[in-house]
């Protein structure tokens, strides 16, 4: 059964929004990935999101960018939580795309991510489903806990070795 549907404006985004797909293989959640544009195929984006819970969503993370109207086009949609990416771009530098995710009005929520931040979002779409779930739930813990502990192992190594030594063991 799907449960995350990754969408995106563009195939030009894929660079960013495969993060996402990353962090829900590692989690072992299944998903469905496509591109569906707001402003050239809106019709397509209307049926996804009204079709998407009857098909096993649980939630949408939709990455866009410049007049990154994806996201909010989705939600008014769904009632399925909507998470947004704004993807960062050329002319504005990607502030035209989050100002377009975190700028809804009332009653149509997106949770927004940093610039690019799928990662995040499919972190945060663990998070979700981990509200029902459990056993994804307490993955999601020992997540935590081996980031943690990464950068433990890392402050260690700093103090021992101090700031020179460690910036010219790991500059490339």
């Amino acid at each position: 059964m799907i449960k995350v549907g990754i969408i995106m404006g563009s195939d030009s985004d894929l660079p960013v929004m495969k993060e996402a797909a990353k962090v829900l293989e590692e989690f072992g959640v299944e998903y469905e990935l496509t591109v569906i544009s707001a402003h050239r195929t809106p019709k397509r984006a209307e049926e996804y999101a009204q079709s998407a819970e009857e098909r096993g969503i649980k939630v949408i993370i939709a990455g866009a960018g410049k007049a990154a109207h994806l996201a909010g086009v989705l939600a008014a949609y769904t009632p399925l939580p909507v998470i947004g990416v704004p993807i960062k771009t050329s002319t504005l530098g990607g502030a035209d795309s989050l100002y377009s995710m975190v700028q809804m009005p009332a009653g149509v929520p997106v949770a927004t991510v940093a610039l690019n931040g799928a990662k995040n979002a499919g972190l945060l779409a663990i998070q979700v489903l981990g509200v029902a779930d459990k056993e994804l739930r307490e993955r999601f813990r020992e997540y935590k806990i081996e980031m943690a502990n990464k950068v433990m192992e890392t402050a260690a190594e700093l103090e021992k070795l101090g700031y020179e030594e460690y910036l010219a063991k790991y500059s490339r």
